[in-house]
């Protein structure tokens, strides 16, 4: 399955998780966040917070001081756990939280990140610090700058606040002046001849750069420079369509090189924070086309999306990253499944009836209905697609088509699909779907 589609789904996990631990509250300062970057030592660690063991053991209020040390002695109990540390780190949150109904429960959080951290945090508050899982996500996109001008090229890459240079090349291009002894004819045929060459290489290092595995390995694109040469590349034949597909802007600098990086980022910042944004209205836009074209390879809501996923139609699976859906799993009197959705705070959600017997059936499970999707999304070779409400498009897909939906490989009739299962499982007193909302 596509790495890019299950790394949306890491960062969606860790968004959903951020949101958790931000509102989490507990009493006193009993509530400890540990960041250890990949270089740090697990050893070392452990030595500080025996260390810190003993400045709590000061602690005045002994409700306060009893709580830090239980913290702090889990802490340690969860680092025991670590022989070595994982090649991106490791995020510990521990400590005692107060629930809704005013209750103390201990929670213990060991969150390996999906890509490499550069802080180091250890801190006892009221509440859990998650800037660092923050910084993570917003600083998720790989974006390619190619800097050129007439003195040389340079590729280079931009991840969140880190820039990396990745190769630069000077070159010799001859003047528009030529010297004399050389017909004005000749002069152009051989300074035209070598721009093209300058302009070949170019994009064959764009190529080793910016293509792993036959796939561009940058969210986008931006070509920079202080003379037409950026421009030149851009339309030339010899750039790779695959990365010309990604060049999300072309910016003038005054300079060129490392100075004509930086000026490149300032400049090109706006267009990086909007990538996002176009390709989340890129996919709306398809899925819209759908629907005004009346191609039949769509639906909407969970009834028929969950439908189309057991037939096996879903191409595209697009869900709101905060869809608040349960799913709930009951047994009824003959032990078997029946599945119902509700709103968390519906009334009743976790009631349901036994048509056989007309008694209220045992809630088996409940589970947010984006979770479990999460997790079986590749059994009915569907892409899950998540989506923000920011755009317009993702607001009106929110609201006008409950957050879910789908494009599908092909046309599927849902009313002749609800009349099928009415003659085969329901009385025709009383059809319902399998999936039903409470």
């Amino acid at each position: 399955m596509d790495t890019e589609a299950e790394k949306n789904i890491e960062i969606w996990k860790v968004k959903k998780l951020v949101r958790s631990l931000e509102q989490a509250r507990g009493n006193g300062t009993s509530m400890i966040s540990l960041v250890i970057p990949p270089k740090g030592q697990i050893p070392l660690i452990q030595k500080m917070l025996t260390d810190e063991y003993g400045t709590a053991s000061n602690i005045k209020s002994r409700v306060n001081r009893l709580s830090v040390l239980s913290a702090i002695t889990s802490t340690q109990q969860k680092l025991k756990l670590y022989n070595s540390l994982p090649p991106n780190g490791l995020v510990l949150y521990c400590g005692d939280i107060i629930t809704e109904d005013g209750k103390e429960k201990k929670v213990t959080f060991d969150i390996e990140p999906y890509k490499p951290i550069n802080t180091s945090l250890y801190l006892c508050d009221n509440k859990f610090h998650t800037e660092v899982l923050a910084e993570l996500l917003e600083a998720d996109d790989k974006f390619g700058f190619i800097v050129m001008d007439g003195q040389g090229t340079l590729f280079g890459l931009l991840q969140g606040n880190t820039r990396t240079v990745l190769h630069k090349f000077t070159v010799d291009l001859p003047k528009k002046h030529g010297r004399g002894g050389q017909s004005a004819l000749r002069f152009a045929r051989l300074r035209e001849e070598k721009r093209h060459n300058y302009v070949r290489k170019v994009a064959e290092v764009a190529v080793q750069n910016f293509i792993t595995n036959d796939k561009v390995n940058v969210k986008g694109l931006i070509l920079a420079g202080s003379a037409d040469f950026k421009t030149d590349l851009a339309r030339s034949e010899l750039f790779d369509p695959r990365l010309a597909a990604k060049v999300v802007q072309i910016v003038d600098i005054s300079y060129g090189g490392e100075n004509g990086f930086n000026q490149a980022i300032e400049l090109s910042a706006d267009a990086l924070a909007n990538v996002k944004f176009v390709q989340e209205k890129k996919l709306l836009d398809e899925y819209f086309d759908e629907i005004s074209q009346d191609t039949g390879k769509f639906c909407y809501g969970i009834d028929d999306t969950l439908k189309a996923l057991d037939l096996g139609a879903v191409e595209k699976l697009i869900v709101f990253e905060n869809l608040e859906t349960i799913r709930y799993t009951f047994k009824d009197s003959e032990d078997n499944e029946v599945i119902k959705f509700a709103e968390p705070n519906a009334k009743d959600k976790s009631y349901a009836l036994d048509k056989a017997t007309g008694l209220e059936m045992d809630t088996v499970a409940e589970q947010p209905l984006i979770e479990w999707l999460a997790e079986n999304y590749k059994n009915f070779g569907a892409a899950l697609e998540f989506i923000t409400d920011k755009s317009q498009e993702g607001s009106q897909f929110v609201t006008g088509f409950g957050g879910i939906g789908a494009i599908l490989r092909y046309k599927v009739n849902f009313e002749q699909l609800v009349d099928e299962s009415e003659d085969e499982y329901y009385d025709s007193d009383e059809a319902e779907s399998d999936y039903d909302f409470i």
